[in-house]
């Protein structure tokens, strides 16, 4: 016991009652409140910890929360999101000594007052997901000698939850929970930070910079695993060099190696010895791997070339990739704690440029199992929205409130798109495009891609004349005599001393570190090169100004913009990549740099609508952001390779793409760069080749956007195969449905405008109930009522898929009945594409067309899949103006009651310039027990002559 004498308590006596009279005189406020939520001041403070979070009620089902390193928020203007910041009412706000609740009708957010630490609970009080406690972190790092951020934040969620979204990734990868996700701009890659969960909800982070969102773990170097020789000593792996890639055996070079690291432009030059030659070569890695952690491995290669990967004498990779355009592979390898295992890495690069790169990560400690974070290289805050809804199309719908509606593609862009890299005169494009109609294959769009300009002469916008004399002619040919749009390509890119560079020179208009390194590009001996600062609003209508007048001017009808990352060198580092764009216009680029592509279609659209507000914008880009659907920006997975396993990933990449809130997605049907076999073919590789563009063929006939293109071969349906081959005709009946679709597919892009719909929907969609669809990335649904499952292994005759709970499902092509909840095997010959409709369906079917203004849909032939109420809405408008922005658009909606057994179609809503007023409706019912094919030439049950007024249809056989 401590003894005190009267003094000494009086003493401390004295000082507690100053202290309290000082605590009384300055109170710790905890929290203030504001018009529209709170800001916090957490008690605890640690390094990196924020100083005031912020939470603003957007509406009831969107909350923001903003943490400042500072006691102010800074005053940060958003490219990202555009609603409305009018005052909010309808929450409340309550708090308890420990934290403060924020509650709309719908969400409540709880914040702690020690930590700030956010969980966000529904309105039955089950909470959805939660903050870390102390996981906010914002640690000051400098760039371009200013202050800036690394801000990371880690989420915890329910066991099972789901990852979905992120934009496009060509990993193959459907679930992102466990996994990582790297969001930079890249060719193939796009970086969109919104994310999505079955359980409901949706995540945008309003960041810039380079971010992991997922486990944003570092990847570690091979060498952090324990290595063993070839010849069993431990330490490294036995790297063999060969000369020659046919003979393996015929080594030039044997060394110890600790690394694979060549990751980006130039790195193996560097690294490769000097013995060995990349053009013919071939390099083995082999050896055993360790590791003092028990669990799944995540290997995580790039590479260049072919690359074989052998676990334990077993072949588990086997890759390619056109050297200049690297790729990157998963694999996940079980491990147990201090087992070896036998490793055999093969590579054969192409060329004097090529890539190799191995990391690993650490399974997953059972700590983090359930969490996902977000880390983001910069920013002057941390910033995020959450959003809940009742089902994930609510959360897109929150996604769109903030960042914007998608517009309505014109209806020409949902037909067929034909391009090739690249039609190199006048004449030849012209040429393509009357075989075209001589064959009557339906077609909609020829696609002109980069280098119509004189060789030296890249960004002056000004076509060739010795190989396009009257690109005015060509193309009023193209509208006036075949009834074809004409897509552009345009790059932000300029030669070096060309007047169009000169200008934006004098003006302080670009990226000058290219200029700086004398960086030469591919064509012809190499040319320097640049981008322009998109960034720079002034910059941004200059560059619209110059298309306008070399290009818009002459009739064009889209822009195809490439190289929209942007890709003023392919194949560099982060770092590299941030050094050729600095500085840029809108502050340290290392906190701007994944929003180029945005503000680069922001320039087009907004100066198209500037000159010809009566043409719907349309903007193929090869890359974008979170707001980019708002500046009418259709997304395309880039510079893919034409392997099976490339057209594989191209599924989760479009699914996880369009759930990322963006709902205009294609590719290149047939994959871009071919292998050596394909240009130079076997009778044996001609036939694969056919079957690959066929089966990719069936596939993209099912996405938003109807694309082919590609390198040599050329990709022209009737270049791949003759008439009289199965190739041909598959992809013809392919292309002649997709223009029979036409109805049901423009319906749904009117949804995605008017009511926030997605098109290309992962199973998570519509059947989270069934938690097995939650890990199936290979199959989606096409609106409401298609299932399509791709056919994506050479020689494929059956298919393995399953169809979810909660519906039954029709064979499209026999209207043979199936019970949901169940996998099933079925015949997938090399024609078609197993393709199911749900039970409770209505799909209108239009007249076959050459392209889509050819006519108006009269006749329509409904299909009815009964079995359970049915619904669906057909929407028209003019097709390519913006009078539906005015209002000037009709509906019509067919229902279907099961117990009644009778259809009604409702009374038409609206109207527009042109609509057909009187139409007829065909009626066929497929039933259970009355199977009927998709046989458009068959007779119907009923045919109804519709004036606008509401008709009933009854069933009159079962």
């Amino acid at each position: 016991m401590i003894k005190m004498n009267l003094r000494s308590q009086s003493t401390i006596l004295m000082f507690l009652l100053l202290f309290t009279s000082i605590a009384h005189a300055t109170p710790v406020v905890p929290f203030t409140k504001m018009a529209d939520g709170i800001i916090i001041y957490p008690a605890q403070q640690y390094p990196g910890s924020a100083h005031a979070v912020r939470l603003q009620v957007i509406n009831n089902s969107i909350i923001r929360v903003t943490a400042s390193p500072a006691k102010e928020m800074p005053q940060v203007q958003s490219l990202v999101t555009i609603y409305p910041t009018t005052q909010t009412s309808g929450f409340t706000i309550t708090n308890t000594a420990n934290e403060v609740r924020l509650a709309t009708p719908f969400i409540t957010a709880v914040a702690s007052l020690q930590t700030g630490a956010v969980a966000f609970f529904d309105k039955a009080g089950k909470q959805i997901i939660a903050e870390r406690a102390a996981a906010k972190q914002l640690l000051p790092v400098t760039f371009e000698g200013q202050r800036s951020y690394n801000i990371i934040q880690t989420f915890e969620t329910k066991p099972g939850d789901a990852i979905y979204g992120l934009g496009q990734h060509q990993d193959d990868v459907y679930n992102y929970m466990g996994q990582q996700v790297t969001m930079f701009q890249n060719n193939t890659e796009v970086a969109i930070p919104f994310l999505v969960s079955p359980n409901n909800y949706g995540i945008l982070w309003d960041n810039y910079s380079i971010t992991k969102a997922g486990d944003v773990r570092e990847y570690l170097p091979l060498s952090s695993l324990q290595l063993f020789a070839k010849t069993g000593e431990e330490g490294w792996l036995t790297a063999s060099y060969a000369n020659d890639k046919t003979k393996s055996d015929d080594v030039v070079l044997t060394r110890a190696e600790t690394t694979i690291d060549m990751e980006f432009v130039n790195d193996s030059k560097l690294k490769l010895p000097a013995e060995f030659k990349t053009e013919n070569g071939s390099v083995t890695w082999q050896g055993s791997i360790a590791s003092s952690f028990s669990g799944n491995h995540k290997m995580r290669f790039t590479y260049g070339g072919y690359l074989k990967v052998w676990l334990n004498n077993k072949l588990v990779l086997d890759r390619w990739r056109r050297a200049w355009n690297p790729a990157p592979a998963l694999l996940d390898v079980a491990m147990q704690k201090g087992q070896k295992q036998s490793i055999k890495i093969e590579w054969i690069p192409e060329g004097s440029e090529s890539y190799i790169s191995l990391k690993w990560q650490e399974p997953v400690p059972t700590a983090d199992a359930n969490t996902f974070s977000f880390s983001s290289e910069a920013g002057k805050h941390m910033d995020y929205y959450f959003v809940y809804g009742k089902n994930i199309d609510e959360v897109i719908s929150g996604y769109r409130t903030l960042t914007g509606k998608a517009p309505i593609v014109p209806k020409w862009a949902m037909g067929f798109w034909q391009s090739r890299e690249r039609y190199k005169t006048q004449e030849e494009l012209l040429n393509v495009v009357a075989e075209f109609r001589k064959r009557k294959i339906p077609l909609d769009n020829i696609v002109l891609d980069w280098f119509y300009w004189k060789e030296n002469d890249w960004g002056s916008q000004e076509f060739d004349a010795a190989r396009f004399p009257s690109p005015d002619s060509m193309i009023k040919v193209l509208h006036n005599q075949y009834n074809t749009k004409l897509m552009i390509s345009v790059w932000p890119k300029f030669y070096e001393g060309i007047p169009a560079y000169n200008d934006f020179n004098k003006r302080g208009w670009l990226y000058k570190r290219n200029i700086a390194d004398r960086q030469k590009d591919w064509v012809g001996p190499g040319y320097t090169s640049t981008f322009y600062d998109a960034f720079n609003p002034e910059a941004r209508k200059a560059f619209w100004n110059l298309i306008h007048s070399k290009i818009y001017t002459k009739g064009i009808d889209a822009w195809w913009m490439d190289a929209s990352e942007p890709d003023l060198l392919s194949n560099v580092s982060p770092q590299r990549r941030k050094e050729q764009m600095t500085p840029v216009s809108a502050g340290l680029v290392a906190e701007y740099v994944n929003a180029y592509p945005l503000q680069n279609a922001k320039g087009i659209y907004e100066g198209q609508r500037s000159v010809d507000n009566n043409k719907r914008v349309f903007l193929l880009t090869r890359s974008g952001f979170a707001g980019s659907q708002r500046y009418a920006a259709a997304i395309w997975s880039g510079d893919i390779g034409a392997r099976w396993h490339d057209m594989k990933a191209q599924i989760a990449a479009g699914v996880n793409f369009s759930m990322s809130g963006l709902p205009y997605w294609t590719m290149d049907i047939g994959g871009f760069v071919v292998e050596n076999r394909y240009e130079r073919p076997t009778a044996t590789d001609t036939e694969e080749w056919r079957e690959l563009n066929t089966r990719w063929f069936q596939f993209g006939a099912f996405t938003p956007l109807f694309r082919v293109h590609g390198q040599y071969p050329f990709r022209e349906v009737f270049n791949i195969a003759p008439e009289d081959h199965p190739a041909y005709k598959s992809m013809v009946y392919y292309n002649r449905l997709r223009y029979r679709l036409l109805p049901y597919i423009y319906s749904l892009a009117g949804a995605s405008y008017h009511n926030n719909y997605t098109m290309m929907r992962g199973l998570v969609m519509d059947f989270a109930a069934d938690k097995k669809v939650h890990s199936i990335g290979d199959q989606y649904m096409f609106g409401p009522s298609l299932l399509i499952n791709p056919v994506y292994e050479y020689k494929e005759r059956r298919k393995q898929l399953y169809l979810p709970a909660g519906s039954g499902w029709y064979d499209l092509y026999s209207g043979k009945y199936f019970a949901g909840g169940q996998s099933i095997n079925v015949d997938a010959p090399y024609e078609t594409m197993p393709v199911f409709v749900k039970e409770g369906s209505i799909i209108p079917f239009g007249p076959e067309l050459q392209y889509t203004s050819e006519k108006r849909a009269d006749t329509i032939t409904l299909f009815v899949y009964t079995g359970r109420d049915a619904s669906f809405n057909l929407y028209e408008d003019e097709d390519v103006n913006y009078n539906y922005e005015k209002g000037q658009y009709s509906n019509i909606s067919f229902t279907y009651n099961e117990k009644t057994k009778q259809l009604t179609i409702g009374e038409r809503k609206g109207s527009f310039n042109g609509m057909l007023t009187n139409r007829t409706f065909r009626v066929i019912w497929v039933n259970k027990n009355a199977a009927k094919p998709l046989d458009f030439e068959q007779a119907a049950a009923t045919t109804v002559r519709y004036n606008g007024s509401a008709v009933k249809v009854t069933q009159s056989n079962r």
